[in-house]
């Protein structure tokens, strides 16, 4: 019991401090703006263990699920840069979403399966043959939450290689855009301006996100091809 719900638990009570603590009200883009000048002299002074502290506190707070992802990606940028910044960035997400799958999996995966039957196994079959792509696909294009993907992905059997590469690289591209944005925020506080939150929506980042799922399908639709004229 204890190995089964112990980690879950752990998230639980994790969850309920951040929030007891009053963490999301403090990972806000008021509280970067106030305390943005030691931040920066402590990045300067510990770029390594800085960038260390980032990875795991963003790692913790995707754990936890707060809803602070885009400030932190934000933060990244601003302390490190965008391509330092991007990369922490997608190293933290990964890490929480590795953590947030194996408790869903190692809690109640085996559990939902057997309940579902048939259906869940068929899925689950179809999923695995091409999980690498779908898990790419999921990444690249959000088109759901990044925290209910861990949980409906930690019910099915993926090889626990596949999930942490994908997710990586599938979260990569849009870290390093934030990161990007957030490489610019000194001058926008400087100027009293709010960064534009929708960056990721913008034709061109659409596109190439579009374009980096389709490529990703490939093999997909490559075996379906071939399934068909066989």
């Amino acid at each position: 019991m204890a190995r089964r719900f112990g980690p879950l638990a752990l998230v639980a009570a994790g969850l309920v401090a951040a929030f007891a603590m009053g963490l999301p009200h403090e990972l806000t883009f008021h509280q970067l703006h106030r305390h943005k000048d030691q931040l920066e002299s402590l990045a300067r002074l510990h770029p390594v263990l800085s960038v260390a502290a980032y990875v795991g506190v963003y790692a913790l707070a995707v754990a936890f699920s707060l809803p602070v992802a885009m400030v932190m990606t934000l933060t990244g940028g601003l302390l490190f840069g965008p391509w330092v910044g991007g990369l922490a960035a997608a190293c933290g997400c990964t890490i929480g979403g590795t953590g947030v799958f194996l408790v869903c999996r190692t809690a109640a995966g085996d559990v939902l399966r057997r309940r579902a039957g048939a259906t869940i196994a068929r899925i689950e079959d179809g999923v695995l043959r091409d999980a690498f792509s779908y898990i790419l696909v999921l990444r690249l294009l959000p088109v759901m939450p990044f925290w209910l993907a861990n949980l409906a992905l930690g019910f099915i059997e993926i090889p626990l290689r596949t999930f942490v590469t994908a997710t990586f690289l599938g979260i990569l591209p849009i870290s390093l855009v934030y990161a990007d944005l957030g490489s610019d925020l000194g001058r926008m506080f400087a100027r009293g301006a709010r960064p534009d939150l929708h960056a990721v929506f913008r034709p061109e980042v659409l596109a190439a996100l579009a374009g980096l799922a389709l490529l990703s399908l490939a093999p997909v639709l490559v075996r379906q091809l071939r399934r068909r004229r066989g």
